[in-house]
């Protein structure tokens, strides 16, 4: 198992967060394209999936597009950036990912920014 599959704990398959979405598959790939989604090849059959607490209450996570900007533009590729989002960090008391859900995306993208320097 690869260090970003023993951080994330539960991925969604791109059918299923179709479903959850409720919208056609080829708009989850459109939501990858436009980086509102980062998608890996994860599991023993290397299914394309995205880790499940992007999903919050049946909608991509607002504040993770430009999280993923500002990783992406630091040089940091998809699994990278999802690892530095599930990595634990003591100073935030809990997961880059975690304080984004709880709307604390200043502080996330701030930290982000400084990775580039």
């Amino acid at each position: 198992m690869s260090t970003v599959e023993s951080l994330v704990s539960e991925w969604l398959p791109l059918p299923d967060v179709a479903e959850i979405l409720d919208v056609p598959i080829t708009k989850v790939h459109g939501l990858l394209d436009e980086r509102a989604l980062v998608a890996l090849r994860v599991g023993e059959r290397k299914i394309r999936s995205i880790p499940a607490l992007f999903i919050q209450d049946g909608h991509v996570l607002d504040s993770l597009k430009g999280t993923v900007a500002v990783l992406g533009d630091a040089g940091y590729t998809d699994e990278e950036l999802i690892v530095w989002l599930f990595t634990p960090d003591e100073s935030l008391r809990g997961r880059p990912v975690d304080a984004l859900r709880e709307g604390r995306k200043t502080e996330i993208r701030r930290r982000a920014q400084s990775l580039a320097w």
